[in-house]
């Protein structure tokens, strides 16, 4: 019994980590873009209304003076391109995850995401695919994001967040926001709004009592998305410390979101709408802002 026990929750936190990791919106999302970071300047924008855009849904090359990418189109899209410079007491790593935040809250489907070398060569996306050469920066301080969302009159809308460090240390935000031409397939993309909305990172830190730092923003989020009452999954993360056991770290997980669970009831989410995935150390993130100890929340709408 207790290896039936294991094997399903290794079945169920398996099923979250495609939730979690494949996994705030402006008013009339996804007609408009996404709202501005708010530590940001706008700094110029295009129109943009082409037969064929290229979209890039992997890592860029360039060969001979082509681009090349295992996956790409170039699609029939309208919208708008816009370049924002990000204030310099902000980071682009704070614009990024403002950014993910509200396509995942939004439902979008996240298709491809890259960051610093892996993306490619700074240069070919600045030149080459945003034609923006204001983008021009470090390969090593660059990421990507693309994700698809369709609206309730059955439109296909992609948004495309570039973020990047130039040699001047001053960070910059490209964003492009369109919508396909009806009956055109976006790679990788099964059409309709994701029943996922999330993650909401909360660090974590205590033993005994256990002090969460999310803001009132993120609080008044979730009892949004959960309101219909949607089941709400407790990933919980930590860091191996220094002589402790696996079983041990993610006995401290588990804790961790057995007492964001006591939390969430007395907000009127109650304990049997919560499913706790204890994760501990096992999963690795390159997202600076997914490290440590902490839980991520996820909602799942049912069928």
């Amino acid at each position: 019994m207790a290896n039936s026990g294991n094997s399903s929750a290794a079945r169920m936190a398996a099923g979250l980590f495609c939730l979690l990791f494949a996994g705030l919106v402006a008013a009339d999302w996804p007609e408009s873009a996404p709202e501005a970071f708010p530590q940001s300047t706008l700094k110029s924008s295009v129109d943009i209304r082409s037969p064929g855009h290229l979209v890039l849904f992997s890592p860029v090359r360039e060969i001979r003076n082509e681009i090349r990418s295992e996956v790409m189109a170039r699609l029939p899209v309208q919208g708008e391109g816009q370049l924002y410079e990000i204030a310099r007491d902000a980071t682009r790593q704070a614009a990024r995850a403002y950014y993910l935040k509200q396509l995942t809250g939004g439902g979008a489907q996240l298709l491809f995401e890259c960051t610093g070398i892996a993306c490619g060569r700074s240069n070919v996306w600045a030149n080459q695919i945003f034609q923006q050469p204001g983008l021009l920066g470090r390969d090593a301080a660059q990421d990507y994001v693309v994700a698809a969302t369709t609206a309730e009159d059955g439109r296909q809308w992609l948004t495309l967040v570039y973020t990047v460090t130039r040699g001047n240390l001053r960070e910059y935000v490209w964003v492009e926001h369109l919508a396909v031409q009806n009956g055109v397939a976006i790679p990788g993309y099964t059409a309709g709004a994701s029943p996922v909305r999330g993650p909401l990172v909360v660090p974590w830190s205590g033993g005994v009592t256990h002090r969460f730092d999310w803001s009132a923003d993120d609080r008044r989020t979730l009892n949004d998305w959960a309101a219909d009452g949607s089941e709400v999954v407790l990933a919980s993360f930590t860091d191996l410390r220094q002589g402790e056991t696996l079983d041990q770290a993610l006995s401290r997980s588990k804790e961790a979101a057995e007492s964001l669970a006591t939390l969430l009831g007395k907000t009127g989410i109650s304990r049997a709408r919560i499913r706790i995935v204890p994760v501990g150390p096992m999963v690795r993130m390159n997202d600076p802002a997914r490290q440590g100890d902490r839980v991520e929340i996820v909602v799942v709408r049912g069928s």
